[in-house]
């Protein structure tokens, strides 16, 4: 199963013009830390140009399947994280990127609705520290901070039970 996640886009304006999907390699000290990359080394003339060679350049990495551009507005396709990649307010403001994180899905499910992902992490480039957030993200978890928007809680622990019993199975 793939740690899915979207990578929202917005313009200079901070109006959202794209979203691109991941299908594997969502989190943050894999995606999140590829998108960082990237945008430390990016030129680019404006929000618009820089959407364009966000997708570009992860689709040219990881080729046919695995990046899907969807519309503006899309959510809720089984993302457990999403980046939001937008410009600072001021005059001549840099690139910052907002970091959320939402209850693991099963089989493409969605799994916690974007309102209620904890934001993990909103700040300038330099100051992403991948393995900072997931612990954030781990702790919030744990004490079950992050709500599964779309199971309740006695179906999620009857997933988790078939899951288990699947693994028993499982060779080791």
């Amino acid at each position: 199963m793939g740690t899915r996640s979207l990578t929202v886009m917005k313009d200079d304006e901070s109006r959202e013009i794209a979203v691109m999907y991941r299908q594997f390699d969502g989190y943050p000290d894999g995606h999140g830390q590829e998108l960082v990359d990237f945008l430390n080394k990016a030129q680019h003339n404006g929000m618009d140009c820089l959407a364009a060679q966000i997708v570009a350049h992860f689709k040219m990495e990881h080729g046919c399947g695995g990046i899907y551009l969807h519309p503006a507005g899309t959510r809720d396709c089984g993302e457990e994280w999403i980046y939001t990649v937008y410009r600072d307010e001021e005059p001549n403001g840099g690139i910052r990127l907002k970091v959320q994180g939402g209850c693991v899905t099963f089989f493409g499910l969605p799994g916690t609705k974007q309102d209620n992902m904890p934001v993990l992490f909103d700040g300038d480039l330099k100051e992403f520290n991948a393995e900072a957030i997931e612990g954030r993200y781990n702790e919030k978890m744990n004490n079950k901070e992050i709500p599964n928007d779309y199971l309740n809680q006695t179906q999620a622990e009857d997933l988790a039970s078939k899951l288990a019993d699947v693994e028993d199975l499982m060779p080791q």
